[in-house]
């Protein structure tokens, strides 16, 4: 799944985020397919009552997926959010150890958080980057 997510978080501001999932549109696709095979159906020899209940159920499980899947992509964000605020006024080293500061705000991306420093420079939250208490 691919969530497209960009949202910059300044210290002490609440912000939200926008996702944009392809689920939605598998979701839209299979509805369509459902509605164009019972349209296009030979009138003279109807589906099969069996094979109608399982698409209904394939249908109601293609949507409790949709929904579970979208509750978790807000609970990952939130998580992210929560994560992020954490780190706004702390001192940030870069896993190359080049890069030094104190983190301003916070970038939610795709990719995962960017903390942007104070003179504006942007370092990647991952593995290797160290965090510590602002001096």
């Amino acid at each position: 799944m691919t969530v497209d997510m960009t949202t910059t978080i300044p210290a002490g501001a609440n912000s939200t985020t926008t996702s944009t999932s392809k689920t939605a549109v598998d979701y839209q696709s299979f509805l369509k397919l459902l509605i164009a095979e019972m349209k296009n159906q030979d009138p003279t020899k109807p589906m099969d009552s069996t094979q109608y209940v399982a698409q209904l159920a394939t249908f109601s499980q293609v949507e409790q997926s949709v929904q579970t899947n979208s509750k978790l992509d807000q609970i990952m964000q939130s998580s992210a959010l929560s994560q992020a605020d954490a780190l706004i006024g702390r001192s940030i080293t870069s896993a190359d150890g080049k890069t030094t500061g104190t983190v301003a705000s916070v970038k939610l991306a795709s990719s995962g958080l960017i903390a942007v420093l104070q003179d504006g420079t942007e370092v990647p939250v991952g593995a290797g980057v160290s965090i510590k208490p602002a001096a």
